[in-house]
């Protein structure tokens, strides 16, 4: 499972002219992407990493600040460039298995007291974020 966590001070998803979710105050925007190898013992580790990550203004973190988080899901993160000049999405986990991981960590994020927004997966999804620092990084686990 791959994440790319971006400090934000205001992010938000529309799909098809509607904010389907928003964070209007500083926090995380959350891209989740989902390997074809992920077991569901992954979601709660990727969760407590992204809520205690430490890069919110003074060190803090989602979890000591009571910041908001908005999760996108992202299966591009497994995109291949080694080779040519398209990329192969073979390294992404199929829609059942991503969805059930995505809903995963959403679902252990709220049941650690975060607040989450999210977008809508599968969607063709517009992002608006305003990114603070710029500060952003690749979360693995």
């Amino acid at each position: 499972m791959r994440a790319v966590a971006a400090r934000v001070t205001e992010a938000s998803v529309t799909v098809d002219g509607d904010v389907v979710g928003a964070i209007g105050e500083p926090g995380l925007l959350v891209l989740l992407g989902v390997h074809r190898e992920d077991t569901p013992d992954k979601a709660p580790v990727m969760a407590r990493k992204l809520h205690e990550l430490r890069i919110l203004e003074g060190e803090e973190s989602c979890a000591t600040a009571g910041a908001p988080l908005l999760v996108v899901s992202q299966f591009t993160l497994y995109g291949d460039t080694r080779k040519g000049r398209r990329p192969s999405w073979s390294a992404a986990a199929p829609p059942p298995l991503a969805t059930e991981m995505f809903d995963a960590v959403v679902a252990d994020l709220r049941g650690r007291g975060a607040r989450v927004a999210t977008g809508v997966f599968g969607a063709k999804m517009a992002v608006h974020s305003v990114n603070d620092g710029p500060f952003t990084v690749l979360v693995e686990v």
